[in-house]
């Protein structure tokens, strides 16, 4: 039986302070790292027990607060349409060095841990999943998982929606597994294809899933979720960071 500890740092960034939310195994050992990014609304229930799931395959999971500058520590936003609102307005307000400075902050904080042996991988949902993309494109990240990423295909993250994730790519060196759902419509069919395009151009290490899934599938939580199609593809998820973490 694996035994999970939860705790929360508060990280110095360019920005501010930024909580992250640390879960791991309780057990003494040296593990690998994981950052997991949240949708829009924070660290919700439903992130939480994805990351209690990530951490209890031996990894230390470490869950940012993606909008720290904006909103008092530890906020949840609610999945409603004010929540929504909230969350979605502050996507497009936060600069986009702000969140690759997030995404660098935690990089160099897990592998200070002493539980940490300093192999990184990264994971993120929807929003997530793109923030997962950009800090991929640090050399050190080995592996990074992208459940549905928005806005890649139209260069729509940050201050400005005119960010660069498409350009840069080929920065990314480990192996990327790139997961969408055929019926969601943030993510269009012709969007989808400019991704595998461009990855396919830069010869990016992929893991290419589509899956008739709508929109926030993985989410246990609300009509949209789907738990065989949840079960698998968190299931390849665990593959990729075996293969790249956990074995090397």
């Amino acid at each position: 039986m694996i035994v999970i500890d939860t705790e929360h740092i508060d990280l110095d960034t360019p920005t501010g302070v930024m909580r992250t939310h640390i879960v791991r195994p309780a057990a003494p050992g040296n593990y690998p790292g994981i950052i997991l990014y949240s949708e829009i609304f924070q660290v919700t229930a439903p992130i939480h027990r994805t990351a209690v799931q990530l951490a209890s395959y031996g990894y230390i999971v470490a869950v940012p607060e993606v909008y720290h500058e904006y909103e008092p520590l530890g906020t949840v936003l609610g999945y409603d349409q004010a929540g929504s609102d909230r969350g979605n307005a502050l996507k497009t307000t936060k600069p986009l060095a702000s969140y690759d400075s997030d995404a660098r902050a935690v990089l160099d904080y897990l592998p200070t841990r002493p539980d940490c042996n300093g192999r990184l991988g990264v994971m993120g949902i929807c929003m997530g999943g793109h923030l997962a993309f950009r800090a991929a494109m640090n050399p050190e990240v080995r592996g990074a998982v992208c459940f549905y990423a928005t806005d890649i295909h139209k260069g729509g993250l940050g201050e400005g929606m005119k960010d660069d994730s498409m350009a840069r790519a080929g920065d990314i060196k480990g192996e990327l597994l790139m997961v969408w759902g055929r019926q969601d419509p943030h993510i269009p069919t012709e969007g989808r294809m400019a991704v595998l395009h461009r990855l396919n151009e830069v010869e990016a290490k992929l893991n290419w899933h589509e899956v008739n899934g709508a929109h926030a599938f993985l989410r246990d939580q609300g009509v949209r979720y789907d738990p065989e199609l949840a079960r698998s593809m968190f299931g390849l998820a665990t593959d990729l960071f075996h293969r790249t973490l956990a074995v090397g």
